[in-house]
């Protein structure tokens, strides 16, 4: 018989972080190692327990703080640590800002070669109640081994605990708007009273300023009774006006409501439906207008990546043309619809090979006085840098949520005769590492 072996005990080590870098964790380096330590800050020491250990380096979590950061701060939220979603409640949000700052460019040094001395300009958000988009899960909790009750608990609403699919359920989230925040607290009574079928396992719920909202639900199996449902929802969560069933494994659907609320946005209003992008934080989307519509106007503009035209319809009075290009259909029928009786030309293609037909077209393409562009994580990549490249617009508007994809594109196009002119870091999430970055690029006539 197989004698089971005990575990040895983490080892306890003494390390002084340094910085923090881009995925929320501190570093730390002792005997030429680097160590990776999450919910700390810089200058901090720290009693840490190794949790991993790899060829490069070693993870390790927080034993005991042995002397704290002035910029140290108690965490609003219970959940903090444990739920997956921040990072940086720990610490004031001021130097949140400035860790941000340096990491982005420290990034854009370390993988572009991009070294930007000048200033990078800080756009703050109110830290908490901005998030007008959440994606909540639902699972049944099982006991813990070895617990006399056997069964799962009823079912619970929360997110997924740091690197893991196991649910951290939660009471509340602080990073939540107003109008989430109470459709979270509905949700978590249903569920409580068992008024919600088990097959559901994620709602996506977006909300509008004036509190429209709509959910996107993943069930195991579309249940018979969705109608009952949905008005059970709409009478549980003020403002519900549409729902998306959609089934998983398989691509089943089942809509309920007009499929679509409207954002409004200063003075204008933006047709949202279920499948589209639109920006999360609801205190600075207004301020990324502004910045994207700075600068002169012209004759043509391209919005690449255009979305539900948030942004394409900000450059139709700067610009004769605006060519808005969305690949997503269902994104691409939200934007025809906003921007319907503009001087604008919706473009239901994929980015990069509009870019490539377009400076294909003839031996000189004409030259466009702005390219915007709002890539996913992965960035442009070569297929759509080499036909920007060859159009080589006089200003180019470059909107990245990741600093590393970022870095690799602007050290390509820096290296082709692009010259960076600013560079502004929107803090569309603040308590998390993440960093949305806007930067103007211009070439020589």
């Amino acid at each position: 018989m197989k004698r089971h072996r005990p575990s040895a005990p983490a080892a306890i080590i003494d390390l002084e972080i340094e910085k923090l870098v881009y995925g929320g964790d501190g570093l730390a380096r002792r005997d030429a190692v680097a160590y990776f330590v999450p919910f700390v800050l810089p200058q901090e020491s720290i009693r840490a327990r190794v949790t991993e250990k790899r060829k490069n380096f070693v993870r390790a979590e927080v034993g005991e703080i042995l002397r704290p950061s002035p910029d140290r701060v108690f965490p609003r939220c219970p959940h903090f640590g444990v739920c997956g979603g921040c990072h940086y409640q720990h610490i004031a949000y001021q130097s949140q800002l400035e860790a941000k700052r340096e990491i982005l460019r420290e990034t854009l040094a370390r993988i572009g070669h991009v070294n930007w001395a000048e200033p990078i300009s800080l756009h703050a958000s109110p830290p908490f109640g901005y998030r007008n988009r959440a994606q909540w899960k639902i699972r049944s909790l099982r006991p813990p081994r070895g617990s006399v009750q056997t069964a799962p608990t009823a079912p619970e609403i929360g997110y997924f605990r740091a690197g893991s699919n196991r649910l951290c359920a939660v009471s509340e989230c602080p990073v939540l708007s107003p109008a989430l925040a109470a459709a979270l607290a509905g949700l978590r009574a249903e569920l409580a009273a068992g008024e919600l079928p088990e097959t559901i396992r994620q709602i996506e719920a977006f909300a509008a300023p004036n509190g429209d909202m709509l959910f996107n639900l993943t069930v195991a199996a579309l249940p018979a009774s969705a109608h009952r449902v949905a008005e059970r929802l709409r009478t549980a969560v003020s403002g519900l006006r549409s729902l998306l069933w959609q089934e998983t494994p398989g691509e089943r659907m089942h809509l309920d409501g007009p499929g679509f609320i409207s954002y409004r946005v200063a003075e204008r209003e933006y047709r949202v439906g279920h499948m589209s992008f639109f920006q999360v934080n609801r205190f600075l989307i207004e301020e990324m207008i502004a910045a994207v519509k700075r600068g002169p106007g012209g004759n043509l503009a391209l919005d690449l990546y255009a979305g539900v035209g948030l942004f394409s319809a900000a450059l139709t009075g700067k610009f004769a043309r605006v060519s808005a290009v969305e690949a997503d259909p269902a994104a691409a029928r939200d934007l025809e619809a906003n921007l319907t009786g503009t001087n604008a030309q919706i473009v239901n293609a994929d980015a990069a090979r509009f870019l490539a037909e377009r400076a294909a077209q003839m031996d000189s393409p004409e030259r466009p006085d702005l390219v915007l562009l709002d890539p996913p994580r992965a960035g442009l990549g070569p297929e759509a840098l080499r036909p920007l490249v060859r159009l080589k617009p006089k200003r180019t508007l470059y909107l990245s949520c990741d600093p590393a994809t970022l870095a690799r594109d602007l050290g390509e196009l820096v290296a082709t005769g692009f010259h960076i002119a600013e560079i502004h870091l929107f803090d569309v999430f603040p308590q998390t590492f993440h960093i949305e970055t806007l930067v103007e690029l211009t070439t020589q006539p």
